[in-house]
């Protein structure tokens, strides 16, 4: 299977996926900087308790053997019980503290998610449009499913196991020493062995771990491509293929999980039987000692006797037992580290840049001119653009657009538009023909600013778009694309999407103006009908129109229209065109159409052809010239059309 480059290089960077853990962990620090030490205060108690069970029954065995001669019971429940009561305290308190530490990290846990998702979609909705061509939307989906799901496991599983397992090793390690160093040692030398087998076991693991998590991205990506394009498959009885696709991608997961689980599957059987051979080898060694009488040497300076060696054994099991926690967490660390490095990245890539002080508010204009913000709407706007001295010029909201000599790649060295220059003045129809991939919709997102030109300028109103905030820019816009989205919502809810707090009068208006009133009517519930993702249930015509009504409701100052009417009918379409004509003189509207019909009384019509524009004029202009725009008009009209051209050319 191929692979991103980008990608193959993940599974070996080690540091990088212990930047994201530290990450992570910081993170869940800065959402709960109280309860997250307070969570691990508890965590951190309980393992201590759990640690010193040894040091009671080492003295418990002592007052027994003193006893057991003279047989002198009382005096040894007098003994006894100071030492078991202070046990059960401890004891209780740690049952305490887990419940306490449990009931704060399922709060903490789901509370970190609910926190770290809603700071990826915000920071989604700031991202440029180009983020969403170049990266599959599937892929985006994993980040907030698979991906974060393994931070889940991290923050609820793997770190409490890991902190609480680490405590653990690290307190009976104290006790083992204070014991009998001898035995500690013979200890290290197996843990030694562990931690080998884990980093030999472990490294196979994380890399295929990480290879998973990419695996199943690519995964979930082509089953949502798939789903999105199911007519594309069936039409052109593309069914069995898709699934000999999908087979091999699927495959490519399954090789990549089968190798991450395998390896990680006998990790804690070996380390659980070195574990084992340990605890043998304590037994047998501290059996010698005893026998021959070894000098003991310890921090307690006790002798090595049977009320040491059977605690100490327990110790060994427990010791043994945490390291083998500890080296199962490995699994869950490393596919929460890849998952941190797929989810960050998200995090941090750079917001779309907003660096205009130019914003659009309400205004009052007087009789003379002059204009005044308002704290109220007005039905007019202006453009507000902060002096130097602190004060602010205001400009009336018109709709002048300009493209000035602008050139434009989506990749480099790889322009689509060439030395372009628009002119459209306020109350002005602008439309763009030309063949598929001549630049037309590059002009209108410009426009809208959702890419910037690698040359040139595009001015709204006299000041450059980069100046402006792109939300100010944008509500001052209408735009209905040729590939219609419809949100799973009320059809109401759909057209009001731009403006949430109209009243429904004006929603019927704006669905009257693209002649979607009477549909809609007809629908099971009217307005209030659901429709489907993307519009399921709907016609393309219906949906188009929608769409429509949706832009004509912003009452824009700048209406964008690609391609909007192509799915309608020419009744239709001549009604939606008669329909603009009233709102012309408050708006600049800019059409991309491939049928005639839609641009023919444009006050100015651009054909562009490999990003320039090859041709200007009025339809009567360009069928005169006889250009591609003739051709075009020849094509669609037939013999009418040539007879129409000889018509105008005699009447010119």
């Amino acid at each position: 299977m191929k692979r991103d480059p980008k990608n193959s290089r993940r599974p070996n960077d080690g540091a990088a996926n212990l930047a994201m853990l530290k990450r992570t962990v910081k993170k869940l620090f800065s959402y709960y900087p109280v309860l997250a030490p307070v969570t691990f205060a508890c965590i951190l108690f309980s393992a201590i308790v759990t640690s010193i069970p040894s040091l009671f029954v080492q003295n418990v065995i002592q007052v027994i053997e003193k006893w057991y001669v003279s047989r002198d019971w009382v005096s040894a429940k007098a003994e006894l019980i100071p030492i078991l009561s202070l046990l059960i305290s401890l004891y209780v308190l740690s049952i305490i503290a887990i419940l306490v530490y449990k009931q704060l990290m399922a709060y903490m846990t789901q509370g970190f998610l609910d926190k770290l998702r809603q700071e990826m979609f915000g920071g989604m909705q700031d991202l440029p449009i180009r983020y969403f061509d170049t990266h599959q939307h599937g892929d985006i989906m994993s980040f907030y499913t698979n991906d974060i799901d393994t931070l889940r496991q991290l923050v609820s599983e793997a770190i409490p196991a890991f902190i609480q397992s680490g405590a653990i090793v690290l307190a009976v390690f104290g006790i083992m020493l204070y014991f009998s160093i001898w035995l500690t040692l013979i200890s290290v030398l197996g843990v030694i062995l562990m931690i080998v087998v884990t980093k030999r076991v472990g490294g196979g693991s994380a890399k295929f771990f990480l290879r998973q998590q990419q695996a199943v991205a690519k995964t979930e990506g082509y089953i949502q491509e798939t789903m999105t394009g199911q007519k594309v498959v069936k039409v052109f009885c593309h069914e069995q293929r898709s699934i000999e696709e999908f087979d091999k991608i699927n495959d490519a997961l399954f090789e990549d999980s089968y190798r991450a689980h395998a390896y990680a599957s006998v990790l804690g059987p070996i380390i659980g039987n070195i574990g084992n051979f340990l605890y043998v080898a304590l037994a047998l060694v501290g059996g010698v000692l005893l026998l021959i009488g070894v000098p003991n040497l310890s921090l307690s300076g006790k002798a090595l006797d049977i009320s040491i060696l059977v605690p100490f054994l327990n110790m060994t099991k427990q010791f043994t037992g945490n390291i083998n926690q500890l080296s199962q967490q490995i699994n869950s660390i490393v596919m929460a580290g890849a998952g941190a490095q797929r989810v960050f990245p998200l995090i941090d890539e750079k917001a779309e840049t907003d660096d205009g002080f130019v914003t659009l508010v309400d205004a009052d204009i007087a009789p003379d001119g002059t204009i005044t913000e308002s704290d109220h709407h007005t039905g007019h706007w202006a453009w507000k653009n902060p002096n130097d001295n602190g004060k602010a010029s205001y400009r009336e909201l018109r709709g002048d657009v300009r493209l000035i000599d602008v050139d434009f790649g989506y990749e480099p060295n790889k322009e689509v538009l060439h030395d372009v220059s628009v002119y459209a003045e306020p109350g002005q129809k602008v439309a763009f023909v030309g063949a598929t991939g001549a630049g037309k919709t590059t002009i209108t997102n410009l426009i809208a600013r959702f890419i910037d030109p690698s040359k040139g300028c595009v001015m709204v109103d006299g000041v450059n778009v980069k100046d402006w905030s792109p939300d100010a820019l944008r509500h001052q816009i209408g735009m209905a694309t040729q590939d219609v989205f419809l949100f799973s919502d009320t059809i109401e809810g759909n057209i009001a999407y731009g403006r949430p707090n109209c009243s429904f009068e004006d929603v019927k208006k704006a669905a009257k103006m693209a002649d979607a009133n009477l549909f809609i009517q007809k629908m099971p519930e009217g307005y209030d009908t659901i429709v489907g993702e993307r519009g399921v249930g709907l016609s393309g015509g219906q949906k188009q129109r929608i769409s429509l009504a949706r832009a004509l409701l912003k009452d824009p100052s700048i209406l964008i229209l690609d391609d909007t009417t192509s799915a309608v009918d020419m009744e239709t379409e001549s009604y939606i065109q008669n329909q603009l004509k009233k709102i012309e003189k408050d708006c600049t509207i800019f059409i991309i159409a491939y049928r005639i019909s839609s641009i023919k009384d444009a006050d100015l019509i651009l054909v562009m052809d490999q990003g320039r524009i090859v041709e200007q004029g009025t339809h009567e202009e360009l069928v005169r010239a006889g250009g591609y725009y003739a051709t075009a008009f020849h094509h669609q009209y037939g013999d009418y059309a040539q007879q129409s051209a000889q018509s105008e050319g005699k009447e010119a």
